[in-house]
């Protein structure tokens, strides 16, 4: 649904006072001059909005109505900024990471997930944000503003977030308590056909951690840094579950179906998954191995070619506001990255119950990812990990040749 009248009204009143704060000089200053050589400098000082607003998404993350007219978050935007946007919608987060890269373009944002937010900071194809100018931004789930955080520079603003759970039948499998369930050998032959997995290199980290406990000689820490011998490993292990492997899930959607008509019974899942199933009264639960869990965040990003900054701003002030928050979750079925998108009557109390949000002690539970790297991690200089390239070549051969 559209945004209330009254909440409209409410939330553009304070992005309005922000942004005329800012354009009058009084927002606190980026420190830009302490930016270092060939990284995109972050604003100072906000004015009036350019009229228009490029962005890149994949599907589903912001909605004008076109899918459902009851949903819309980008006219009230336009109607009160005056900032038009254009969208480029991509399939892909190679595709998403190619145009961002495309120096002959100037995008102003992107909704990047891990596996592109983590190489756009690298190879300096985003700005820093200035905080001070996003009405709202300390009011963001902390652990996830810390996820985008590098040499003292924020470089997104959290939009949504969600955890990968082990997921099973439970009047076919007995309660999980290990990722083995679904990496053993043994225990994978157990339900052969009927286990499915999220189609992504990015799901070698759930081998990694099946890893973790099982194999502690390999001495895996982040599951999302690995060497070329952890990589390995985790490859070895996917190819033996391979032919067991029902199916690899692209779409949400597919997931669901999967498990609604008996075609799986154990695999990877979403909280979105779980509601959708109870809610239809499928006997499916979603649980936290006790190796733990992994878990992913969606973030808007600058480009380092920003031509509308001022919408730019105003766009980030606007996707983290609660309201928003609250359409984006209902519509995407993932977790708002601002816990108060749960307070008042905007979300339902269950709704938030089942995606965690606000729970501080299920977030600590979850290994975030982010792009795999060279660099083991972001405080040293080993060259001695993978990166995305690898973990990609890794996957498709463990599961598709």
């Amino acid at each position: 649904m559209r945004l209330k009248a009254t909440a409209r009204v409410r939330m553009w009143s304070a992005l309005a006072a922000a942004t005329a704060l800012a354009a009058a000089g009084l927002a606190a200053c980026s420190g830009e001059d302490d930016e270092p050589v060939g990284v995109a400098k972050a604003a100072s000082t906000l004015g009036p909005g350019e009229g228009m607003l490029n962005l890149v998404t994949m599907p589903g993350s912001i909605e004008s109505g076109t899918s459902d007219p009851r949903v819309d978050w980008v006219t009230p935007f336009q109607e009160r900024t005056g900032c038009k946007i254009g969208l480029k919608v991509v399939q892909t987060p190679e595709e998403m990471a190619d145009l961002m890269r495309d120096e002959d373009r100037r995008y102003d944002g992107v909704a990047a997930p891990p596996e592109v937010a983590g190489r756009l900071i690298a190879e300096n194809q985003v700005a820093p944000v200035n905080t001070d100018l996003v009405d709202g931004y300390k009011k963001l789930e902390p652990k996830l503003r810390g996820l985008l955080r590098r040499d003292g520079r924020q470089y997104g603003i959290p939009y949504v977030w969600g955890s990968n759970l082990l997921m099973y039948d439970t009047g076919a499998v007995p309660p999980p308590a290990s990722w083995a369930a679904l990496f053993g050998p043994g225990q994978a032959r157990r339900y052969s056909g009927k286990l499915i997995m999220r189609d992504s290199p990015l799901s070698i980290a759930e081998a990694a951690l099946y890893l973790k406990g099982a194999r502690p000689k390999l001495k895996i820490d982040d599951p999302y840094s690995l060497t070329p011998g952890q990589l390995e490993a985790a490859g070895r292990v996917l190819a033996e579950q391979r032919p067991h492997v029902g199916d690899y899930w692209e779409r949400p959607a597919e997931a669901v179906s999967a498990f609604a008509g008996g075609r799986a019974v154990l695999g990877q899942g979403w909280p979105y998954h779980v509601d959708v199933l109870n809610r239809a009264a499928r006997p499916v639960r979603g649980v936290v191995p006790s190796e733990g869990v992994t878990g992913w965040m969606d973030a808007w990003m600058i480009g380092a070619r920003v031509e509308h900054p001022n919408c730019m701003y105003q766009w980030l002030q606007w996707t983290a506001s609660p309201d928003v928050q609250q359409q984006v979750a209902e519509w995407t079925g993932v977790a708002p990255a601002n816990p108060q998108a749960c307070s008042g009557d905007r979300l339902k109390p269950g709704f938030c119950a089942a995606y965690h949000v606000g729970d501080r002690d299920y977030l600590d539970q979850i290994e975030f990812a982010h792009a795999p790297a060279k660099d083991c991690d972001d405080e040293s200089d080993k060259n001695d990990c993978t990166d995305y390239a690898e973990w990609k070549k890794t996957w498709i051969e463990a599961t598709k040749l």
